[in-house]
């Protein structure tokens, strides 16, 4: 019952259906990473992951151009979970789907990109293949990833890890159009604040950040989707919060939700277990691990 019950939550946010079948097949195609690489590790956590979504996706608000191209050409405002459950199927797909299926959804939204273009807020010409705005949403991404992952998982990277999630990662960003993406996580976090003149907080991202902080949701999923919410917030980097008008989160408050997330986390991940890495196991070794 407490298992069907987080998984209703998270469908709520996201979508999702049934089993991953889709990953099973072929036998022995390891995929674009393999179970070695830090990518299956962090992805793997997905209670990290929906936290990390929704900072990344505050984050990507403040850029006028990335914003317009989704403000523009999709349904982000009235499909908030369509939006999450496309981009988690995206990350799912190219870190543990057979090369096919990652190979194919990278050249779909290459394809898509190439289609985008418009005028942001402020009459300036935007294109959604532009590398310097694939860069900033690659690295929103990857950062928010691995920040939450750090906070609300138990387990311990070395910082040789995080600098490898970061390396597999940059493949990723350049399959799809980014340059100059940094390798390390200290690289990584510079690059963002190096943006910092780029962002805007206008009536645009004011009303797709209000619609992340008050995630819509049903009554009896809205004590773990304001959770999740709120940790999301709390994952985003210091420099931010006097951006978005909010106060910077005190050190108390960032420890009592670590605590929260930890003890919510535990059923959570019993209830994923049999998710779509565990699947792509059955696919590389014929069992899981």
């Amino acid at each position: 019952m407490i298992d069907e019950l987080i998984r209703r939550s998270i469908r709520e946010m996201v979508g999702g259906g049934g089993p991953p079948v889709a990953f099973l097949s072929p036998a022995g195609d390891r995929g674009l990473f393999g179970p070695e690489s830090i990518a299956w590790k962090v992805h793997a956590d997905f209670i990290s992951m929906m936290i990390g979504g929704i900072s990344s996706l505050v984050l990507q608000a403040l850029h006028p151009k990335a914003l317009a191209g989704v403000w523009d050409h999709s349904s982000f405002r009235e499909d908030l979970k369509g939006r999450l459950g496309r981009t988690a199927f995206f990350i799912a797909a190219t870190t543990y789907g057979p090369n096919e299926m990652a190979n194919s959804i990278i050249n779909r939204v290459n394809q898509i990109h190439q289609k985008v273009t418009g005028l942001d807020e402020f009459n300036n010409p935007y294109r959604a293949d532009d590398p310097n705005l694939l860069a900033w949403v690659h690295l929103t991404e990857t950062r928010s990833f691995m920040r939450s992952y750090e906070s609300y998982r138990s387990e311990t990277l070395r910082p040789s890890q995080k600098d490898q999630y970061f390396a597999e990662m940059k493949m990723l960003g350049q399959r799809l159009g980014a340059i100059d993406l940094p390798d390390t996580y200290a690289d990584t976090e510079l690059t963002i604040q190096q943006y910092q003149p780029q962002l805007h907080y206008g009536d645009r991202a004011k009303s797709i950040i209000s619609l992340l902080e008050y995630f819509p949701s049903s009554l009896g999923s809205r004590p773990f989707v304001k959770m999740i919410s709120r940790a999301g917030f709390l994952n985003l980097p210091n420099w931010v919060y006097p951006i978005i008008d909010r106060p910077q989160p005190g050190r108390l408050e960032r420890l009592a939700m670590t605590s929260a997330i930890r003890l919510m986390a535990i059923p959570v991940r019993e209830a994923l277990k049999d998710g779509v890495a565990a699947h792509s196991l059955r696919r590389i070794y014929g069992s899981p691990l």
